[in-house]
């Protein structure tokens, strides 16, 4: 565990006067009027009718909730937080163009300063729009943990692997989850991150599968990204990408697969042996800019028990990192995809953004509701503008009215992060001038270099 750790955690808060949503396994979501929420030690220990100072809630730091909605902590289930440094730097292209012609060849110029300041600004944003906890995969992941403990996010962290940097890079990978997994408090958890089925040989796979087992950790990976990532490893291998990530162990260890748009009938049995441990990040701006076709069959895998999670993916391919943008557009896709607007309910929405999210990243004991025993990630929400009223269902208000800049307040681990619309853990304007004072040189792709070359 990393010796880089935050401040302690408030020992007692009170989120008083909150109106609470309430997100169950099952079944419909309900919002409980006028509540206190107490926490001790970083866990949420009473929801309960608003109501006079208690002795043990004496001496208490206060959170004003009155007139804001209580909801768990948001999770974006994949993404790739430093890509904030090119947002809006690779539009209108090819997803071949994308890769070898923008993306892969800015990434060659990173450094692990601009990794560190990009991960920070993307802990800003999350932050501002009621992300608590996200799951990213990319590299110089060292930097990505120590500004999560900085800036007191929960995050699950899996540094990005390729099979072209060798056994240097493999043990790097390796011992990076051995020296974070834990850290920060617990905060930060970590994955094991193979970047694809293409990109990584089967003896790499399985390596990093029997580390997984080893450590206690999952594995993230992009697979099946969309169909004819699908049909190429037909056409070459004889089997589809879930079934290589069968063979060399990667489901048995444990997977969260971005993507899965190019999940074919045949893998649905094969995942739902694993459903227990595998989830998929469904991203649909990206599939929509991108321009693919069909999107993450998510009404097919959660018929067979699969876990699915709503994300982001990077900005420099969804251009921001607002989780509400994104299950909005689950709910919608997802409507028209199997043609049916009784599909993808608002609650069924909300349960995939939160609990989805914590199951997806193995953290469902810990995250995705406001009940006693949960640690206290708690995001107050303002529903009183126009964009919002009348309020007939705060459920709908949710999911296709409400914007990340209607948070007003953050609280993760008991600690609060922002307060009525003041960060608190980050300085934003020198973040700000740090992030762009890096983009020139990290946006110059006339060296001709990529990280790697997009053929899967």
């Amino acid at each position: 565990m990393s010796d880089r750790t935050p401040p302690p955690t408030t020992r007692h808060l009170l989120v008083r006067g909150c109106d609470v949503l309430r997100v169950p396994v099952t079944g419909e979501c309900d919002v409980l009027p006028a509540q206190d929420i107490v926490v001790a030690d970083g866990v949420i220990v009473d929801v309960r009718p608003t109501g006079a100072d208690r002795p043990a809630e004496r001496g208490a730091e206060v959170v004003d909730g009155r007139g804001l909605l209580a909801l768990p902590g948001l999770v974006n289930a994949h993404t790739h937080s430093p890509m904030v440094l090119m947002r809006g730097a690779a539009e209108d292209v090819t997803v071949e163009g994308w890769f070898n012609d923008r993306v892969w060849p800015m990434e060659s110029n990173l450094t692990a300063e601009d990794v560190r300041a990009g991960a920070r600004l993307a802990c800003a944003e999350m932050i501002r729009s009621g992300v608590t906890t996200f799951a990213d995969h990319y590299f110089f992941p060292e930097e990505i943990a120590a500004a999560v403990a900085e800036t007191g996010l929960r995050a699950d962290l899996a540094p990005t692997y390729f099979s072209s940097g060798g056994r240097r890079a493999l043990d790097a990978t390796v011992a990076f989850a051995e020296a974070w997994h834990g850290g920060a408090d617990g905060r930060v958890t970590v994955s094991l991150g193979p970047h694809a089925p293409y990109t990584v040989d089967d003896k790499d796979l399985r390596t990093l599968s029997d580390h997984a087992r080893r450590l206690g950790v999952r594995m993230h990976i992009h697979a099946a990204e969309h169909l004819e990532q699908t049909e190429s490893s037909l056409e070459r291998r004889g089997i589809t990408p879930v079934r290589v990530l069968h063979e060399t162990g990667v489901l048995d260890a444990g997977a969260l697969i971005a993507h899965g748009c190019g999940i074919v009938e045949e893998d649905l049995p094969l995942l739902g042996e694993y459903a227990g441990t595998t989830a998929v990040a469904c991203c649909p701006k990206v599939y929509l800019k991108h321009a693919l076709s069909p999107l993450t069959p998510v009404r097919e895998l959660l018929a067979a028990g699969v876990t699915v999670a709503v994300g982001t993916d990077g900005a420099a391919g969804h251009n921001t990192l607002d989780v509400w943008e994104a299950l909005r557009l689950v709910a919608l896709t997802q409507k028209q995809a199997v043609r049916d607007a009784t599909w993808m309910t608002v609650s069924d929405t909300l349960r995939l953004a939160v609990r989805g999210g914590a199951r997806a990243l193995g953290l469902q004991d810990r995250i995705g509701a406001l009940e006693p025993g949960m640690r206290a990630d708690i995001v107050l929400t303002d529903l009183s503008g126009p964009h919002c009223r009348p309020l007939h269902d705060p459920r709908a208000a949710l999911v296709y009215s409400a914007r990340a800049s209607d948070v007003r307040t953050v609280v993760v681990d008991g600690r609060v992060l922002m307060r009525d619309g003041r960060l608190l853990t980050v300085d934003e304007p020198a973040l700000l001038a740090e992030a762009d004072a890096r983009v020139a040189r990290v946006l110059d792709t006339s060296h001709g270099k990529a990280v790697q070359h997009y053929d899967p």
